[in-house]
């Protein structure tokens, strides 16, 4: 018998007026101020506040995947589909880099290719991030209210 079956035998007889298969709630649900998740909009603000301590140069290439996905932002995109193929998002981050290279700065171009493929995979990532932003954070509420 494990801890947690000793500590709700010990309390069987409060929760059987709870009714049966029910089980006790947590500790926190019953605070008064308690209101639950707040769900995906809650979620998306903290992704973009923490995005905000990101370095310059990554907020740099943030914008411009943002730039880029507004161009992509439409109703059938493959940003939007439930199961988006790793292979075009691939293709998406690379389009992106050549989008980074031809734009780069004078620092920049002293960059080996290694720096190049460290920052392909910073911009994968941020991919990512931003679709997943567009995907939960801008929902359309589809029912009617009264």
């Amino acid at each position: 018998m494990d801890f947690k079956e000793r500590i709700l035998r010990s309390y069987q007889g409060e929760f059987s007026a709870m009714g049966a298969g029910k089980s006790p709630l947590p500790f926190y649900m019953t605070y008064p101020d308690y209101q639950g998740s707040t769900g995906d909009a809650s979620v998306v603000r903290d992704l973009e506040y923490l995005q905000q301590t990101f370095p310059t140069e990554v907020r740099k290439y943030q914008r411009k995947i943002a730039e880029i996905l507004d161009r992509m932002d439409y109703e059938g995109s493959m940003i939007y589909d439930e199961y988006p193929d790793k292979a075009s998002m691939w293709r998406l981050a690379d389009s992106i880099v050549k989008v980074l290279k031809n734009e780069e700065s004078p620092e920049e171009q002293t960059m080996s290719e290694e720096e190049w493929k460290k920052i392909e995979a910073i911009v994968q990532v941020l991919l990512c991030d931003e679709i997943y932003k567009r995907r939960h954070g801008r929902r359309k509420i589809s029912y009617i209210k009264f």
